[in-house]
């Protein structure tokens, strides 16, 4: 009999737990990689001869300012003759109007004043297709340009030596703003909803492993991200980028960010295998010494195997379960 009781002590202390107070943290952990708002690939919209490049792999570039050229001497010999033929419709229309300053008050037939009229039109519209082919031409002079559309670094350039006839799509100057630089991260669809803009984590880089980066979510994608395997969202993390330095950070740079979704801090606790559910109650059983007693409690969050428990137990109480 003695050693049954002492086998029945033993087994009840191996199941028991301690009521105490701790903090419940639940965190989730995303991957990711750095990127940037501002990146563009610039292109020429036309054809011709790439005559002047600007710029190398690396240069810091501000907003507008010219990349490359193409050979401009054709178009200007073009825009010459257009403005010549836009000087001499201006000179047919000026004087056009001059010679028939009064044609709607002096007397003439009615066929001769419709002649005069149609005369006068055509010499506008000579004007106006005149101008337009001018405004077209200019467009085409300053396409043969291209600009940075903002600033940041040269971080690729496909042709770096003038000279070589191109297409629009074959000559790309790649720029990156670094002070637009972010965290993106994917959730999948039972992760998303975990998050909503203004949610802020620590992002841990594999270049930086013991520097922790504040980030704040604010964007969240409405679509799945496209070419990924399974259902994922973006999300778009600003980061403190003078925590580590603009200078240091670098496309592509992969890491995790963390974030603390569930968080209860002091509360009592006990393991979530402690709780049965009875009648929609919940119960635990309590041992004062070797009394067993079925004790109503109310739980809070569950969190990493943890309940919170805010009714129905003190600190220092010790539960028990059967195994």
């Amino acid at each position: 009999m003695w050693w049954s009781n002492s086998a029945s002590a033993k087994e009840r202390k191996a199941n028991s737990y301690v009521v105490k107070r701790e903090d419940l943290i639940e965190t989730l952990s995303l991957s990711g990689e750095i990127d940037a708002k501002e990146k563009a690939d610039v292109k020429f919209q036309t054809s011709g001869l790439l005559a002047w490049v600007g710029v190398e792999e690396g240069d810091y570039v501000k907003k507008y300012q010219v990349l490359a050229s193409l050979d401009k001497r054709e178009l200007q010999n073009s825009m010459s003759q257009l403005l010549n033929s836009y000087m001499k419709e201006r000179w047919d229309f000026e004087q056009g109007e001059s010679d028939n300053k009064d044609w709607q008050t002096r007397g003439m037939t009615d066929v001769a004043r419709d002649a005069v009229k149609r005369s006068l039109q055509k010499n506008q519209f000579d004007l106006d297709n005149s101008v337009l082919a001018v405004e077209a031409k200019n467009l085409t002079m300053k396409f043969a340009n291209i600009w940075a559309p903002f600033e940041g670094i040269i971080t690729n350039i496909e042709v770096p030596q003038p000279g070589t006839n191109i297409t629009p799509a074959g000559a790309v100057f790649s720029v990156v703003n670094p002070k637009s630089l972010f965290f993106s991260a994917t959730a999948d669809q039972t992760e998303v909803t975990s998050f909503v803009e203004g949610s802020s984590g620590k992002i841990v880089l594999e270049s930086f492993p013991d520097i922790e980066i504040d980030g704040v979510v604010e964007d969240i994608s409405f679509s799945p991200k496209t070419g990924e395997s399974g259902t994922v969202y973006e999300l778009k993390i600003a980061i403190n980028l003078f925590q580590i330095g603009e200078d240091k950070l670098k496309m592509g740079m992969t890491g995790d960010a963390n974030f603390i979704t569930k968080e209860s801090k002091g509360v009592l606790t006990v393991p979530e295998a402690y709780l049965e559910k009875a009648n929609q109650k919940f119960f635990v059983t309590k041992l004062t010494g070797a009394v067993e007693e079925n004790i109503e409690v109310k739980p809070g969050q569950t969190i990493e195997g943890m309940v919170e428990i805010m009714e129905g137990l003190n600190e220092g109480d010790t539960v028990y379960h059967q195994p």
